[in-house]
């Protein structure tokens, strides 16, 4: 039968007892040196540890990140983190951010309980009044009612400056793809495809260009001029009031409809253009 205290691995001296494949067991101090082959065995055990902590998930895992950047699947750009950002990067996310912050507080008629909900009808009358279509029905109605040939001829060019006006601005918008503020409320009259962005408004470029048209080609009372100028400023700020665009997107507007002007008196249509353009008809 077993001693008891061969049981216990620790005597009362404070010693481990320690057993080797002969079946016999050793004492180890612990103020002293251990034996050779306890040390190699120890060596052992701590390399193997190594190996295992090398082997673990997130090693792996590790490894296999650096083996997809070098193989040239490595992260997304958009979760790096641009540690230095150029200035023209920062001046532009600023100037975003103000502008989406300037245009939400200027949308008080975005919907009828804002602040201004009560003039949001006017809004709607000054946004159909620079709407293309009915300026385009009422340019086919002078030219169809004029009886000079120099009406007929301002007319006719204006027709073609209200289509340029809608390409161009089509184009632009199908290319930057701008979404409107998210506090528009979508019921537009006459709405296209292309009309759920934003970036430009057509209407600030139709009221710029118009605006410049009529000052320059109609012979206009002095009230009736200032009321042009008026009607062009108004028809662009209530795309920012009612929630339809943005600050900058009016302001890109005016800009494109003053240059729109220049390209119109470049493509001017004579008037042997526009007999042999009637003639045809």
């Amino acid at each position: 039968m077993p001693s008891p205290k061969a049981k216990n691995p620790l005597r009362s001296g404070g010693s481990p007892v320690l057993g080797n494949s002969n079946g016999r067991f050793e004492f180890m101090s612990l103020n002293r040196t251990p034996p050779p082959h306890l040390i190699q065995r120890q060596g052992s055990d701590t390399t193997t540890a190594r190996l295992r902590a090398s082997e673990s998930p997130t090693r792996r895992r590790g490894s296999g990140s650096s083996t997809g950047s070098t193989s040239g699947q490595g992260m997304p750009e958009e979760d790096c983190m641009r540690l230095n950002p150029s200035i023209l990067g920062i001046a532009l996310s600023s100037l975003l951010a103000i502008d989406l912050w300037l245009s939400k507080c200027l949308g008080v008629c975005a919907c009828e309980d804002s602040s201004w909900g009560s003039i949001r009808p006017l809004m709607k009358l000054i946004e159909i009044s620079g709407h293309g279509i009915p300026w385009l029905v009422g340019t086919a109605y002078c030219i169809y009612k004029s009886d000079s040939t120099a009406g007929q001829e301002v007319m006719l060019n204006l027709f073609m400056a209200l289509l340029l006006d809608l390409v161009l601005v089509g184009i632009v918008k199908a290319s930057v793809r701008r979404r409107r503020p998210v506090h528009n409320r979508m019921d537009m009259f006459a709405t296209f495809s292309v009309d759920r962005y934003s970036f430009p408004s057509g209407h600030a470029t139709r009221a710029a260009m118009c605006g410049r048209f009529l000052l320059a080609h109609l012979v206009l009372a002095a009230p009736l001029r200032v009321l042009v100028l008026l009607w062009a400023g108004t028809v662009g700020l209530s795309r920012v009031l009612l929630g339809r665009h943005n600050v900058t997107d009016v302001l890109f507007g005016f800009w494109m409809g003053y240059c729109q002007y220049n390209l119109v008196e470049m493509l001017w249509l004579s008037p042997q253009v526009l007999q042999a353009l009637l003639g045809q008809l």
